[in-house]
């Protein structure tokens, strides 16, 4: 007979959470989880999933128009926010349901309550009620953060959007990360007048330069009002919707503002710190190889740790901290080589170096390809496909592949076990292409473009 109550107690029901809990579960353990909003996290709650969804919904616009060019009798159609968020929170409520039973079947106990971090082995949860763990997990993910500018309260963010009971006709979107860009994309497509603010000199930054100066072109020709080197200094609640005064000066008017300025640990008001867990400057759980924090009974994954902020990692993360901790078989999480993808329009996909992060390290032959995909360039669209390989000189392992365009994400989850395998630029080559693809090019190119 266990000393505790559970074996593993897991705060927070996202996607690593659950895994980890019904992993865990797996091998004969006792598991509570605490969730105090929904089951399912950001991903699939407030993130990937219905963003995704909306993603799909914001490109029947050009589709309309391809439609014509290829023979079709139809019109442009009009979009109706009413008759589409209807049914993606019922997909929402469905996927929820999915993961309560996926719980439910594992035998892990359901605690639909805030829980905050009482001690080394002890969790309080909302109304008093105090459990034992000899393992706890956190992992609570992060939110939307604020920037601290007068008014910054009147503006909603990636949580809100959602939610919003009509689309407005006119929004300001404050950012120039991945969610900005990619809501900004989704709106404009959805028939909303986009204007994106970002302080910085391009878009996406850390990702590669080429790649990135594509999305930003290709997000302008499609009608978003990009403003780099823009900020703004304060938002002012007005008859006529949300008063923006900018950096320079300029006053704008705005249905809704939109801030995509950085997410934030939900670390705040957990009893960690009481706890004797050290946190790190932005507020995440700091953690070792293991997941381990500095409390030996305490560990934590995903994006409250603030180590790579994407749901598969989080998956991954507590399926090793399940193998190490409950199977015996100490097991790190390789945070190396992982692929992902922008669902802007045009996606990017990404996986290894960019051509600047390799060049720095070391000499590095650069092979890249640009060119209208056949089927919008037959529709009379101004799209531009990039296909990109950093290949190093000395060893010929591809360092880094880099995708714009149509199904850039499908893409570089293929491309990236080839990366992730240290595959040469010679094997690419050895590859047969299959024709007549957009990935065709990736191993199709013989000459580099430049060196480093």
């Amino acid at each position: 007979m266990s000393d505790f109550d559970y074996d593993l107690f897991v705060i927070g029901g996202g996607s690593g959470g659950v895994r980890a809990a019904r992993v865990a579960a797996a091998t004969g353990a006792k598991v509570g989880l605490a969730e105090e909003f929904r089951m399912g996290g950001t991903c699939v709650i407030r993130g990937c999933v219905p963003k995704k969804l909306m993603v799909f919904a914001s490109e029947f616009n050009d589709a309309f128009a391809d439609a014509r060019a290829y023979g079709w009798d139809v019109g442009d159609g009009t979009f109706n926010w009413a008759d589409l968020r209807k049914p993606l929170h019922a997909e929402l409520d469905r996927l929820e349901g999915i993961y309560r039973r996926l719980l439910n079947n594992s035998e892990v106990t359901i605690h639909d309550a805030r829980a905050t971090v009482a001690g080394p082995h002890e969790v309080a949860l909302a109304g008093g009620t105090v459990v034992s763990a000899k393992h706890i997990l956190v992992a609570t993910g992060g939110h939307p953060s604020l920037p601290d500018i007068p008014g910054a309260e009147l503006g909603i963010t990636s949580n809100d959007i959602f939610l919003l009971d009509e689309m407005p006709k006119k929004i300001l979107i404050k950012g120039g990360g991945y969610i900005a860009s990619e809501f900004a994309c989704i709106l404009n497509g959805l028939g909303v007048e986009v204007t994106q603010f970002y302080r910085g000199d391009q878009i996406l930054r850390g990702f590669d330069d080429e790649a990135r100066a594509l999305v930003s072109e290709q997000m302008v020709e499609k009608g978003v009002d990009l403003r780099l080197g823009s900020n703004a200094a304060s938002l002012k609640k007005v008859d006529g919707g949300i008063e923006v005064t900018g950096v320079d000066g300029k006053i704008e008017v705005f249905d809704q503002v939109m801030f995509a300025t950085g997410r934030r640990p939900n670390t705040d008001g957990l009893g960690l710190e009481a706890a004797g867990v050290a946190l790190g400057r932005g507020g995440e759980v700091v953690v070792d190889d293991y997941s381990q924090t500095n409390i030996p009974s305490i560990y934590a994954i995903g994006d409250v740790t603030d180590r790579v902020q994407l749901t598969p990692v989080a998956i991954r993360e507590g399926m090793a901290f399940v193998e190490t901790v409950f199977k015996g078989n100490p097991t790190k999480v390789d945070h190396e080589l992982i692929p992902s993808a922008i669902f802007t329009q045009p996606e990017m996909g990404t996986v290894g170096l960019s051509e600047e992060a390799a060049g720095a390290q070391e000499p590095v032959e650069v092979y890249a390809a640009t060119f209208k995909p056949m089927q919008s360039s037959f529709a009379g669209r101004p799209d531009k496909v990039l296909m990109k390989l950093i290949v190093s000189k000395a060893t010929r392992v591809v360092l880094g592949c880099h995708i714009v365009g149509p199904h850039a994400g499908e893409m570089i989850q293929l491309a990236g076990i080839a990366v992730k395998m240290g595959a040469t630029k010679e094997q690419f080559d050895q590859t047969c292409a299959v024709h007549p693809t957009m990935s065709e090019e990736l191993v199709t190119m013989k000459e580099p473009v430049r060196t480093t």
